[in-house]
């Protein structure tokens, strides 16, 4: 063999194995939340959430096709067949569904917020109790020990996340549970709002297999696990992250 194909060599086979890649590679239709900055913008079809997700995906040659849908509706869409993925099956297991659940790419950190003013304690599931409450769709079936008790009267979920700060300052809620980084972007994202000091109760535990994606294919969801894998190790998952959040 001469030298010039020496050099060649490895030069070609790293060109035939990403041919092969490739010729597995798939476009993925994935149902998300339909706007919950700064995880997902719609208008821009990024965010962190939705950034992460593409990537990853794209580690091994996937498009990602993003579906946008009111929380309650991404698990009907998995079952009805009109995505290939859905994001989270918020609260309804998907394995009967000929669902394959992957690594989490986010883990949403909720607490319950108040308003300082009122100076309320809430440290148990019966500190909620005659208090009214705003969640997001999909809470109570991840948090019944804190919310399945709780009065209609008293519960509500809310697909529309934007008004939580805004409610809770004027008084109409007494306590809302949201992400922090949620919370934060829609505190001071309208003009003119401030939003009064706040007490952050982070009584409940994260539980990353609460954001796990949905994936109706096993092999799709191997690759996505592989790519997460390497955002995390080469520290693009971080940079996404900073792109967002840092002011």
């Amino acid at each position: 063999m001469n030298p010039a194909s020496r050099l060649l060599r490895p030069a070609a086979l790293a060109l035939a194995s990403a041919i092969a890649a490739q010729a597995g590679a798939a476009t993925v239709s994935m149902a998300f939340g339909d706007n919950l900055p700064p995880y997902i913008l719609v208008r821009e079809d990024a965010g962190i959430e939705v950034e992460i997700v593409r990537e990853a995906l794209a580690w091994r040659g996937h498009a990602l096709q993003a579906r946008y849908l009111p929380m309650g509706r991404i698990p009907p869409s998995f079952k009805a067949r009109q995505v290939d993925a859905i994001m989270m099956d918020v609260g309804e297991d998907m394995t009967p569904h000929g669902g394959y659940y992957g690594a989490p790419p986010v883990v949403y950190d909720n607490v319950f917020y108040t308003l300082k003013s009122r100076r309320l304690v809430i440290r148990k599931p019966q500190d909620l109790v005659g208090r009214s409450v705003m969640s997001f769709v999909g809470a109570a079936n991840r948090y019944p020990v804190w919310l399945a008790g709780l009065s209609r009267n008293d519960y509500v979920e809310n697909n529309h996340q934007e008004v939580q700060p805004q409610l809770l300052a004027l008084g109409r809620y007494e306590v809302v549970l949201s992400d922090r980084s949620v919370f934060r972007y829609y505190a001071r994202s309208k003009p003119g709002f401030v939003m009064p000091a706040v007490d952050e109760h982070s009584v409940i535990q994260a539980d990353p297999n609460d954001y796990r994606p949905v994936f109706r294919d096993a092999a799709i969801r191997d690759d996505f696990n592989a790519g997460l894998a390497h955002l995390h190790k080469s520290g693009r998952y971080r940079a996404i992250y900073d792109k967002y959040l840092k002011d």
